[in-house]
């Protein structure tokens, strides 16, 4: 890290980290043969729902979430579930007085998911994914859980099939909800294979990534817990009123009104000296097109259109070719 570097995380304001680290010893071993997979069958016809945390090993709300589904002794009515503790290895280097550093170990695990990245198995993170890919690639229906680099309401991300579209509606939670092409630096996992082909092509697949709120804020963890209830009672691998039996306290109210941000495209920082012009968290509407939201080493970063939405603005992880912010449209879902 060279000095500008240190000068640019100085400015970072530091977050307080209030979401404690699960323990998840006596769930790591999984019942797969992988590491931190767990795997049941029903022995009934159905689909095959998988539900992944820990892509990011700073992520914690959805590793709480995954060990209360095992503590509850959650098991599919039809079908089959597949619950997967994804980058371990990031996730025990967890310190909350440094968690960027935990994210990953070589590289984003969640934009590893092509198979010549994944052959290659030359870092941590492509090794992992290429343990993960049987599953990830038998699964019908994913729901990718993580959180964010700064405090903002939840955002649940659905790629541009309109079918994942459908099923974020569907879900009545939460209120914003993102159609995006993903990131120029990687496919993420929520993309791979059949997940990121078109609706006439992909069937029956669905996949759901949500941004449960800031990493520690424990009402991430909550966000978490109600996403699992909405995604498995959708699938048809349990009932709503079996998880209501199980889980009676996972679910949160049903947002008011639901939203579409269409993503138009990225901000992408030229080095880690990007700015921001205020202290943005995320969906900020600015009514002026030319608006100028941030400094990219010296050129003005302004909104390209009347009524556009930031979604996700963070330099936390700011360097060149990483992504600082994404533009959007906003209409009602």
């Amino acid at each position: 890290m060279n000095r500008n570097d240190d000068l640019h995380r100085s400015m970072v304001p530091p977050l307080t980290f209030k979401l404690p680290a699960p323990d998840i010893s006596a769930w790591r071993a999984g019942n797969t043969g992988t590491e931190g997979v767990w795997h049941f069958d029903s022995g009934r016809p159905g689909r095959h729902a998988m539900i992944s945390a820990l892509v990011h090993g700073n992520e914690l709300c959805g590793a709480w979430a995954l060990k209360g589904l095992l503590e509850a002794g959650v098991r599919p009515q039809q079908g089959t579930l597949t619950l997967a503790f994804c980058n371990l290895e990031a996730f025990d280097r967890f310190d909350a007085s440094s968690h960027d550093a935990s994210r990953f170990t070589d590289e984003d695990l969640n934009r590893q998911w092509l198979d010549e990245r994944i052959d290659a198995a030359d870092t941590a993170e492509r090794r992992r994914a290429a343990a993960l890919r049987p599953f990830v690639a038998r699964a019908d229906w994913l729901l990718d859980i993580h959180s964010m680099h700064e405090p903002s309401a939840p955002l649940l991300l659905t790629g541009t099939q309109p079918r994942n579209l459908e099923l974020a509606r569907a879900m009545r939670s939460p209120e914003h909800v993102v159609v995006d092409a993903g990131h120029k630096d990687g496919v993420r996992m929520r993309d791979y294979g059949r997940f990121g082909w078109l609706d006439a092509e992909g069937g029956d697949t669905r996949s759901l990534l949500i941004e449960c709120g800031f990493h520690g804020d424990p009402a991430s963890r909550a966000v978490a817990q109600d996403q699992c209830v909405r995604f498995l009672a959708q699938s048809g691998v349990l009932s709503a009123e079996a998880l209501a039996q199980q889980l009676p306290d996972w679910c949160l109210p049903d947002a008011p009104r639901q939203w579409a941000l269409e993503v138009t495209g990225p901000v992408v920082a030229t080095s880690s000296a990007f700015r921001f012009v205020a202290p943005y968290t995320g969906l900020e509407v600015f009514e002026k097109a030319g608006t100028v939201i941030g400094d990219n080493d010296g050129v003005p970063v302004a909104t390209p259109y009347d009524n556009c939405v930031l979604v996700m603005p963070s330099v936390r992880q700011a360097r060149a070719g990483v992504t600082v912010v994404r533009f959007a449209r906003r209409r009602p879902l």
